[in-house]
């Protein structure tokens, strides 16, 4: 099985390195704001044409692709930046090609040609604001044969915190090639992460004809149909009163904005007090992405089928109570990292539409709660009297989802994690909900 995977290593730089590693972020960087000024005002100077009557064969050419941008920043280098050649030439190559990413995305979501919500007009990148961060594709990109230094473009070898043995034996063996890559800075360290194209074997999960429900929450990370609960850590929660302390302190330092909105140089102290800020916020990110994908691994290597419900995070995050926690559980990255784990384990994702009524519908008998509040964490059933927690029951009835889709629908796109709908059970009618009548107002979504 040939798969894109990425390796993310810590760095451990040297003083001289870490300024190297600043400098060609700040390279790209200042490319993607020449960028997007040059096709801003490319643009202008389009419309201010048009509003003069000009023809549209003689009207300014707008050219946004990386070739054009390339083109245009090789003309005017040595101008803009005629210290361009300190760096590699991928520092600019990378900023630019951020560009026109951005713009082609802008596009595409305006012309309706992109899913998801619509995305404005790119904005000039900070160096308060935006992550120190670089892609290289070409030159020497290395891991070196001791498995504790990389070797980049113009940067030189640099010594890993961590071995790179994973990625080192593929290479060794010639079953994966890196294609690039993209030096970033987080929380006061610098990470490099290599993405490769891999020969990965073909698996099998321990239990590859066992099928297990995941019910995602709050209260509880997740409910599996096994009976087992993980517990939802909280890492932000945790660390809210440091993050507070943290937030107020810098809050007090003199920043690079004036309480009216202009612009000033900060002091040496915000400086101090935004990286102990950004440290802070990066343990939490750690922390928390180190659980789920302990998680995500173990099911997807102990279970064949997997079932999960395709949650509406957005509309969740409207919820002002549930917004902060529902952010903390990290609930859609749990669905992202099973599509690739249970395809690379050779299992299978089933992922239940989002108008599954998992938590309304009774595992055993297979009735349908008209009402069902979010403070209820009991489920009790009318019909045949089944009473257990309202996770676990919502899990038991993704699993036997899972039998459904089989039978009346043979293989979906569950690697893929396509979302399916409830098939007709034995003796049952098909569990959905009922369409909205004109008139109402949609129901807000319910967290599990």
């Amino acid at each position: 099985m040939r798969v894109h995977q990425a390796y993310r290593y810590a760095l451990d730089p040297t003083p001289e390195q870490a300024r190297l590693l600043a400098s060609h972020c700040g390279a790209a960087r200042f490319a993607f704001n020449w960028g997007l000024a040059h096709v801003k005002a490319a643009m202008d100077q389009r419309a201010a044409e048009q509003s003069y009557g000009v023809p549209d064969e003689h009207l300014t050419e707008v050219a946004w692709s990386l070739y054009g941008l390339r083109r245009a920043w090789n003309t005017a280098k040595g101008d803009v930046a005629p210290w361009w050649a300190e760096h590699s030439k991928e520092a600019y190559t990378s900023g630019l090609d951020g560009v026109a990413r951005a713009l082609r995305n802008w596009a595409a979501s305006r012309h309706g040609a992109r899913k998801g919500p619509k995305m404005g007009f790119p904005r000039f990148r900070s160096k308060h604001r935006a992550a120190p961060s670089c892609r290289f594709t070409t030159g020497a990109i290395r891991v070196g044969a001791d498995r504790r230094h990389v070797t980049l473009p113009r940067l030189g070898t640099i010594r890993t915190g961590e071995s790179t043995r994973k990625l080192a034996r593929h290479l060794e063996r010639g079953t994966g090639r890196i294609l690039s890559a993209t030096v970033r800075g987080e929380g006061g360290r610098w990470f490099v992460a290599f993405t490769c194209e891999l020969d990965r074997p073909d698996r099998a999960p321990a239990r590859p004809g066992a099928v297990v429900g995941v019910d995602l929450g709050v209260k509880d990370l997740a409910v599996l149909s096994t009976g087992e609960v993980v517990a939802n850590p909280k890492h932000h929660r945790s660390a809210l009163k440091r993050l507070r302390r943290l937030n107020k302190q810098l809050a007090r330092r003199t920043g690079p904005r004036t309480p009216d909105g202009g612009r000033r140089e900060a002091s040496a102290r915000w400086a101090t007090a935004k990286a102990a800020l950004g440290t802070a916020h990066a343990r939490v990110a750690n922390q928390r992405r180190d659980g789920l994908h302990k998680l995500t691994s173990r099911l997807a290597a102990t279970w064949g089928t997997v079932v999960v419900e395709d949650l509406t995070i957005s509309g969740m995050l409207a919820n002002r109570s549930l917004a902060r926690a529902i952010s903390d559980a990290g609930l859609a990255e749990v669905r992202r990292q099973l599509s690739c784990k249970t395809a690379w384990s050779g299992g299978r994702l089933v992922v239940a539409d989002r108008w599954f009524p998992s938590s309304k519908t009774c595992s055993g008998c297979g009735a349908v709660t008209a009402k069902l509040a979010l403070s209820e964490r009991t489920y009790t059933c009318a019909g045949c009297g089944l009473a257990l927690g309202r996770d676990l029951n919502a899990a038991l009835h993704l699993a036997a989802l899972a039998a459904d889709v089989a039978q009346s629908r043979g293989e979906t796109r569950n690697a893929r994690g396509g979302a399916v709908g409830p098939g007709t059970r034995a003796g049952r009618a098909p569990a959905k909900r009922e369409p909205r009548k004109r008139g109402t107002l949609r129901r807000k979504p319910e967290a599990a």
